[in-house]
């Protein structure tokens, strides 16, 4: 594995962080504050070609690889989680998602002006009473004919109120367990369909987060991503693409606890010289340098699996399990480090704190990981071929446009 970034790497991490130290951190806070997101976010991210990143250019994307959707990730929530959970959801959970299962057809009419960021997209599968437990969801979605009927309710869903495609998993044999769960690209304007936000969040309050609800939503077959039953399949493969950009993000909050406590920690001063020059301080900056360089470390391996074509399950699951619980751990010493103003909105390392908190809940909890972790050690699990992987990353097909 060559861990030199490549040229157009570079230039896509450049023009990201550029974007973010000009147009979102400046205002980040007030938004925050505010609980509301900002409505130039998803416009100005779909002009810039973020929204379609590393998707291949004959579909509307950007055609990078999926180690530039990491570097990509890191640099939005450097910024804010805010904009890195829009990644998560529109680009891993759903875009990519179709790019893996979805038939030329459902590329062309879904995939493609979610690409141009013309369409946002979501992913349904958490609902008011199911989180990792998903075997046991309520949702169906019952066939008659050429249509399905689906009903539901999806709770904890970001962009809920913003995205015109939704990715919905749902029920088709409840008494099949794993194998009965179909999955569907159900559009917000089908009669029945929806949606509201939720308000009173710990942490990405300058985020959109709500519920999806299916009241007898008739859902074309055409539709319907992979086979039937084969929901499951197509959920798992989704996380692992979600779960990749948590953790690329993960490692940029990582950074960003990192910068502000240098920054902070060589202004401040105590007994006539900077806290920077104290060993406890530089304990906690050892730390964070250490959290980060790993877990960017961990995140490359996963993304070059990515570009291979490998499943990677297990990668992803260890680089996410590893960055979100670290960059809690980093956003707390941040904060200590910052001492009484690390407590108010002043400086921005209480919101690092807030948001950090998220990321070891949604997309698998930390203690999911811990125990997917334990059981490939054990030999209880191991990564088998889906039936459609994740396509490999080709620089000849997937290439911009000169």
């Amino acid at each position: 594995m060559d861990f030199t970034l490549n040229a157009d790497q570079l230039a896509a991490q450049k023009m990201v962080r550029d974007y973010v130290a000009k147009e979102v951190m400046p205002t980040i806070g007030e938004w925050d504050r505010k609980q509301q997101m900002n409505p130039e976010i998803l416009p100005r991210m779909a002009e810039l070609g973020i929204l379609g990143i590393s998707i291949p250019v004959r579909y509307g994307g950007q055609g990078f690889d999926y180690i530039t959707l990491g570097l990509v990730c890191e640099e939005l929530e450097r910024g804010d989680t805010t904009l890195r959970v829009v990644m998560s959801v529109h680009h891993g959970l759903n875009s990519m998602s179709i790019l893996q299962w979805g038939t030329e057809e459902q590329k062309q009419r879904f995939l493609t002006p979610q690409a141009r960021g013309e369409k946002y997209a979501a992913f349904c599968l958490t609902e008011p009473g199911v989180g990792s437990d998903v075997v046991n969801m309520a949702s169906t979605a019952r066939r008659v004919g050429d249509k399905y009927i689906l009903n539901g309710e999806k709770m904890w869903i970001s962009l809920a109120t913003k995205a015109h495609h939704f990715l919905v998993v749902a029920k088709t044999n409840p008494d099949a367990g794993h194998r009965g769960m179909t999955a569907f690209i159900v559009t917000s304007d089908m009669p029945g369909v929806t949606t509201g936000d939720i308000h009173g969040k710990l942490g990405v309050r300058a985020g959109s987060t709500g519920w999806v609800a299916f009241q007898d939503v008739e859902v074309p077959v055409e539709n319907r991503i992979g086979e039937e039953g084969e929901g499951f399949k197509v959920a798992m493969g989704s996380l692992d693409n979600g779960r990749f950009t948590v953790a690329t993000g993960a490692v940029g909050l990582i950074r960003a606890c990192l910068e502000e406590s240098i920054k902070y920690a060589l202004e401040r001063k105590t007994g006539g010289k900077p806290i920077a020059e104290h060993q406890l301080i530089k304990q906690k900056i050892g730390y964070m340098q250490q959290w980060y360089e790993a877990g960017r470390l961990l995140c490359l391996q996963a993304g070059w699996m990515k570009n291979q074509g490998i499943r990677n399950t297990q990668a992803t699951s260890l680089a996410k399990w590893y960055a979100t619980d670290h960059s809690v751990q980093a956003a707390l010493e941040a904060v200590q480090i910052h001492g009484a103003y690390g407590f108010s909105d002043e400086y921005p390392v209480e919101r690092y704190l807030r948001n950090s908190k998220g990321a070891v809940i949604y997309e698998g909890t930390s203690e999911i990981h811990q125990l997917m972790q334990a059981d490939y050690a054990f030999g209880f699990r191991a990564d088998h071929p889906l039936r459609c992987e994740l396509p490999a990353y080709n620089a000849d097909e997937w290439q911009r446009e000169a």
